[in-house]
């Protein structure tokens, strides 16, 4: 028997009573007000759908959404025409509009048909979860190639089901007269227009990313050539990736708590207490059960972290599914093959209430009050190691353009003007340690 739940509370689905939030807010309410909209949710015992459906309002709240309610239905197998069972539909019905909802989001992916069918039962617009996260990326992408991604990957969404959301499409033919056997209706003719016309600006677009990603290869060959190391932040999203870097860098990220506020890659330059120079690279969040034509359509973006020479895994350490947000991580960088990158974990927000003890071996990180941030450093520092050198040397005064290389692709910690030359203690590269070994005291 299927087994129904009901939470009437506000965005946040994990707690509070049910009359929480008031379901019909006073019209005199200034401001935009969000979209009213139902969760639905089938709990076949893959995952842990309670903590998905708290991700789903926090996925809807970033789009501007309000979830003022939730029907989840535990079942062994989805009904066919509409994921629901017949029962749980008519009843998510009833909830919308007892709410006044104005659209519905299922967690987890729907064919064209059972959208369809959902909004037709609901009558009230229907989402899944890969459309919710589509439009975040498509409001929040602001270069050219994060919205040509976006926009490639929700055309390879809507290809497959363009037969099932094409309500109005016509599929029936019509017999043809004098023996000519039968035509193909309207209906018909629209729906190949539509999908030839996906399929030359799906190959359109992956041409154009195709040249922006070979923009990027060369940066990333410069960079090399430079032999200027590459530190990726890389985490599920809302972390405090963004913020991080704000607080070693001192760049004017935008930031936000809210899911996916950075979508598109910022790279910033940071010195390590070594003096290297080191490029420091913020990529997209990740979460649980991305699509993979998303992951494959931002796979440009996050090669960021492939190419990298260190990566830090970021995690909420006020969540206390801190662990579950590092195995996501996992699962992506794996197949990105990042596997033999050295890499650090970092558990950030440590300042919020509710942060859970970790072991002492930990890092700990709070990019608001700066705790634990040079630890960071200098841990990063111990895994460039193999990179720099410290010297100690006596230029003469015709050689003094020796100094500025120092200066600019190491650093100085000591300088003095003495009669046999310029002496200087500092960091080098290995790679230009050869400049000089002749000069070293």
């Amino acid at each position: 028997m299927d087994e129904f739940t009901l939470d009437f509370g506000g965005p946040l689905l994990d707690g509070g009573e049910p009359d929480a939030l008031d379901p019909f807010p006073p019209e005199e309410a200034e401001g935009p007000q969000p979209i009213r909209v139902v969760l639905l949710s089938l709990d076949q015992g893959k995952f842990d759908a309670e903590r998905s459906l708290n991700e789903l309002a926090a996925l809807a709240e970033a789009n501007g959404m309000a979830a003022v309610a939730a029907v989840t239905q535990k079942r062994s197998a989805p009904e066919a025409a509409t994921m629901l069972g017949e029962g749980k539909v008519a009843e998510a019905r009833l909830v919308c509009s007892n709410v006044r909802a104005e659209a519905a989001i299922f967690d987890g992916e729907l064919s064209g048909s059972q959208i369809r069918n959902l909004s037709a039962a609901l009558q009230v617009e229907v989402l899944d979860r890969t459309m919710l996260i589509l439009e975040i990326f498509r409001s929040r992408a602001t270069t050219n190639e994060g919205k040509l991604q976006t926009e490639l990957a929700m055309l390879r969404y809507q290809l497959p089901r363009l037969q099932g959301l094409g309500e109005s499409l016509s599929r029936q033919g019509g017999g043809g007269a004098g023996g000519g056997g039968a035509r193909r209706g309207a209906g018909e003719t629209k729906l190949e227009l539509d999908r030839r016309h996906l399929h030359h600006r799906i190959e359109h677009l992956e041409g154009r990313l195709k040249e922006l990603e070979k923009r990027r290869s060369e940066t990333r060959r410069a960079r090399r050539k430079n032999n200027v190391p590459v530190v990726a932040l890389v985490g599920y999203t809302n972390v405090g990736k963004s913020s991080l870097m704000n607080a070693l860098c001192g760049a004017e990220i935008f930031e936000a708590d809210m899911l996916f506020a950075t979508l598109d890659p910022t790279a910033r330059k940071l010195m390590l207490p070594s003096g290297l120079n080191v490029v420091l690279v913020d990529t997209v969040g990740f979460v649980s059960r991305l699509p993979h034509h998303l992951v494959d359509a931002f796979k440009s973006t996050l090669e960021e972290a492939a190419f990298a020479d260190v990566i830090v895994k970021v995690a909420d350490a006020s969540d206390p599914q801190a662990a579950g947000q590092l195995a996501v991580t996992d699962e992506v960088l794996d197949s990105l093959g990042c596997a033999d990158i050295p890499q650090l974990v970092v558990y950030n927000k440590c300042d919020k209430p509710g942060a859970a003890p970790y072991d002492p071996g930990v890092l700990l990180t709070s990019a608001k009050t700066g705790l634990g941030l040079n630890e960071l450093l200098l841990r990063l520092d111990e895994l460039m190691a193999h990179r720099v050198r410290q010297i100690e040397i006596l230029l003469p005064y015709d050689k003094l353009a020796l100094a500025d290389i120092l200066r600019t692709r190491g650093s100085v910690s000591k300088e003095e003007f003495r009669p046999e030359g310029a002496y200087y203690e500092g960091t080098v590269k290995i790679d230009d340690l050869h400049r000089f070994t002749p000069y070293m005291v």
